[in-house]
């Protein structure tokens, strides 16, 4: 039975009362070479008190204009602290909720004060930095102005996905998160398409697109020493950090990295010796391999549970193949094959496609990337055979593409 959730955030906001009294006003004409600083400083207010109590939209003011100045307490300051919060569900990591939200592992360990990385369902996780909100409202008998913080800007143009782009790439690029735009469009995934148009908020930076380098890394440095990396076409920070036996928390750190996002000839400073990712003599890697070996099991019944030619489930399927084209590794469900790969954003054929919520809450399916929208995988109805990720249904509950590390 195939069944969906929707994840949910919500925002916690702490209020407490810093002042409150009656209000003492005054009158006051606007002299020439007047300013709301100077009116202030001379009443012992505040300009956004003045602005306040007159109704002003900005600090403009003209000569004789008469201003109604508070020379008393006349207003109540209310501090809010607000939160987004995430609701743990089955298959969740830290690592794929920080993606999920821009966030570093790091970021969410702190805001929640976990001294590892276990976390359980139904659990409330803080995905955002405390926010102090301060709202001042007039006294007496006017209410505060709402202190519900917009998570949905208005939509003021459109943007048409081009080949490489990402939603992080376009939300950073008209100055939106993620989930704002995803909200914007009624997005259930991150899968997005060449040619599709989507709504955007902002004015877009007009920062040009770093040129394509083809540069080969660095020579690696000594292990006590810092080099330089620079970034290539397919290269990820986990990939990186592999390589040159770091972490992405060091790699991130040495680098001033707020985010997970890098870029086709960007430099990076790394620590360590590279290591040789050459494969072992007769090992096989070749990603068209990998997809050859995948279509000659077509029509193979599916099994619960099975990872060999008489039956397999999705990841017995993703097991049996990755053996067999030279990538060793254990038996595992999709939830965990998942945290065992690494998100790409542009899947070549041969790659790992990710579904969520199908029979189950979480990572529940997965299948090979043939290309052209095109995956294979083990069916409950028809055994291995090629489904469109266009589908009505594969699309609401796509997850990720990734690779194993």
């Amino acid at each position: 039975m195939k069944k969906s959730i929707v994840r949910t955030v919500s925002t916690t906001a702490v209020f407490s009362t810093l002042f409150a009294g009656p209000a003492l006003a005054d009158t006051y004409k606007v002299q020439k070479g007047d300013n709301l600083s100077k009116i202030a400083s001379k009443y012992k207010t505040s300009v956004n008190e003045i602005k306040a109590q007159n109704g002003l939209k900005s600090d403009l003011i003209f000569e004789n204009q008469i201003l109604q100045i508070s020379t008393g307490p006349a207003t109540t300051t209310v501090e809010a602290v607000q939160q987004d919060t995430y609701t743990v569900v089955s298959g969740d990591a830290l690592i794929k909720i920080a993606n999920r939200y821009n966030i570093t592992v790091a970021e969410l360990q702190q805001w929640n004060n976990l001294t590892s990385t276990l976390i359980y369902v139904g659990q409330q996780l803080k995905v955002s930095p405390a926010t102090s909100i301060t709202v001042t409202a007039p006294q007496p008998n006017i209410p505060a102005p709402s202190t519900t913080v917009p998570t949905t800007p208005a939509a003021t143009g459109e943007y048409t996905i081009k080949s490489g782009d990402t939603l992080s790439k376009i939300a950073v690029q008209f100055g939106m998160s993620v989930s704002q735009l995803k909200s914007l469009n009624n997005l259930l995934s991150d899968l997005i398409y060449a040619g599709k148009t989507l709504k955007v908020s902002g004015e877009q930076q007009n920062t040009p697109a770093p040129p394509a380098v083809t540069t080969p890394a660095a020579p690696a440095q000594p292990s006590s020493g810092t080099g330089e990396y620079i970034i290539k076409s397919g290269d990820t920070l986990g990939k990186i950090a592999m390589q040159y036996q770091m972490t992405v928390q060091n790699l991130k750190a040495l680098n001033n990295l707020t985010s997970d996002m890098i870029y086709v000839g960007q430099k990076l400073n790394v620590t360590g010796q590279a290591t040789t990712t050459a494969p072992a003599p007769g090992t096989v890697v070749d990603s068209s391999n990998v997809v050859t070996v995948a279509k000659s099991l077509m029509g193979i019944p599916y099994v619960w549970g099975g990872s060999s030619l008489s039956g397999f489930d999705c990841s017995g399927f993703i097991y049996y193949v990755a053996n067999k084209t030279g990538t060793k590794i254990g038996r595992y469900s999709a939830a965990g094959f998942y945290d065992r790969s690494y998100y790409v954003d542009n899947p070549k054929p041969g790659d790992l496609v990710f579904f969520q919520n199908t029979y189950k809450q979480g990572i529940s399916h997965m299948g090979i990337y043939l290309g052209g929208d095109q995956f294979i995988h083990a069916d409950e109805t028809h055994g291995i055979m090629i489904s469109n990720l266009k589908s009505t249904y594969y699309t609401a509950h796509f997850a990720a593409f990734k690779r194993f590390y």
